[in-house]
């Protein structure tokens, strides 16, 4: 059960359902009020199944390229790191002008990828991940429980923009950024201490 919790709360705090909700409504803004519902809904179902392939592929695939686990947690630490501090000091409600929506409607990018299944959020699920299928089923249902929660958020991202206003979403926003620094440092420190065990 811990596990299950530790990671649903960890992909939540990647996935920035809160962030992002500047950004979805910049790219739904020019689709009708009736569609939006069900272009979010697409959107998300494909990210679900980009972020479950991940999970049951994904670990597969960096074996194939000779990948070891310790160089996942490094990178995957280094990414989190990264996009951690472009939230804290660089807010998506700046990059909302940078969106700029046209008349068609989103699909797959940048919705589904990379603001839901993005970097961060994949290289997570490789990590949390790695080790036997009975922890990768608990992943599983971490990931179903997280992606309801996002899909939650962002589908009354509109309400939630007018409750909290731009300053509210900005400290939610730096708020996550700032775990995620935590999160981030914990994971490059714990590939570092793997890959000296395996120098002795």
């Amino acid at each position: 059960m811990d596990i299950i919790l530790s990671a649903v709360v960890t992909l939540i705090l990647v996935m920035d359902p809160f962030g992002n909700i500047p950004l979805f409504i910049t790219a739904l803004k020019k689709v009708s009020p009736e569609r939006r519902t069900k272009v979010l809904l697409r959107e998300l179902f494909i990210a679900l199944l980009i972020m479950l392939s991940f999970l049951f592929a994904g670990t597969k695939i960096l074996g194939w390229f000779g990948i070891a686990p310790y160089s996942m947690s490094i990178a995957g630490g280094i990414i989190l790191f990264i996009i951690s501090v472009k939230l804290v000091f660089n807010s998506s409600l700046e990059e909302e002008t940078k969106l700029s929506p046209k008349e068609e409607e989103p699909f797959v990018v940048p919705l589904a990828i990379p603001l839901i299944a993005g970097p961060a959020s994949l290289s997570m699920i490789l990590i949390l991940s790695a080790g036997p299928m009975s922890k990768a089923l608990l992943v599983l249902i971490a990931i179903l429980i997280a992606s309801a929660f996002n899909a939650a958020v962002l589908m009354l991202s509109f309400p939630i923009s007018n409750l909290l206003g731009k300053k509210g979403l900005i400290a939610v926003e730096r708020l996550t950024g700032m775990l995620l620094i935590l999160m981030s440092v914990n994971m490059v420190m714990n590939g570092i201490k793997d890959f000296l065990i395996t120098l002795k």
